[in-house]
């Protein structure tokens, strides 16, 4: 009888603490889409600095093949980022904004979204309303990599005359 109960004691101990660890799980998977939804709103408010804060200081961050700032692939650090990317979005597109997000808890402190690329390319006065998926992955709060994935054809079409 003594060792049923210690047995079961030990079983309902193992089980406690597994919920345990899966409640602060949770509660990383939540903080982690609750940072990656305020860096679209902070995006979409042209608050870049607030974004480049979220960063790792050594994020890796991956534009899709053949979109057009893939050249810097990878690019590293939030500098990077701010140079091959947001700067040349900034400069080449009229009211280029990241809609219909919806944002996904992942597993390993990964997030998933996917909505689509709204824009007006300011050379040819094309517009685009591109699919995209953006993954990303976060470590103790941080945003240490980024991976894109779009429609290339719509965009490339949308940048040549």
């Amino acid at each position: 009888m003594k060792k049923l109960f210690l047995c079961s004691l030990t079983v309902l101990l193992f089980v406690a603490c597994n919920n345990e660890k899966a409640s602060q799980s949770d509660e990383i998977k939540i903080d982690n889409v609750k940072i990656i939804s305020e860096l679209y709103t902070s995006f979409s408010e042209g608050d870049i600095d607030a974004v480049l804060a979220g960063f790792d200081e050594n994020i890796v961050w991956n534009e899709a093949e053949n979109f057009p700032y893939d050249d810097g692939n990878p690019y590293i650090g939030p500098q990077a980022v701010l140079d091959g990317v947001f700067a040349r979005v900034g400069g080449e597109w009229d009211n280029f904004i990241v809609d219909e997000r919806i944002v996904y808890n992942m597993d390993d402190d990964m997030v998933l979204v996917t909505g689509r690329y709204k824009g007006t390319n300011k050379a040819t006065g094309k517009s685009i309303n591109a699919q995209l998926v953006h993954h990303w992955t976060l470590k103790d709060g941080k945003i240490i990599q980024f991976q894109q994935y779009t429609d290339t054809k719509q965009v490339a079409d949308a940048i040549v005359e």
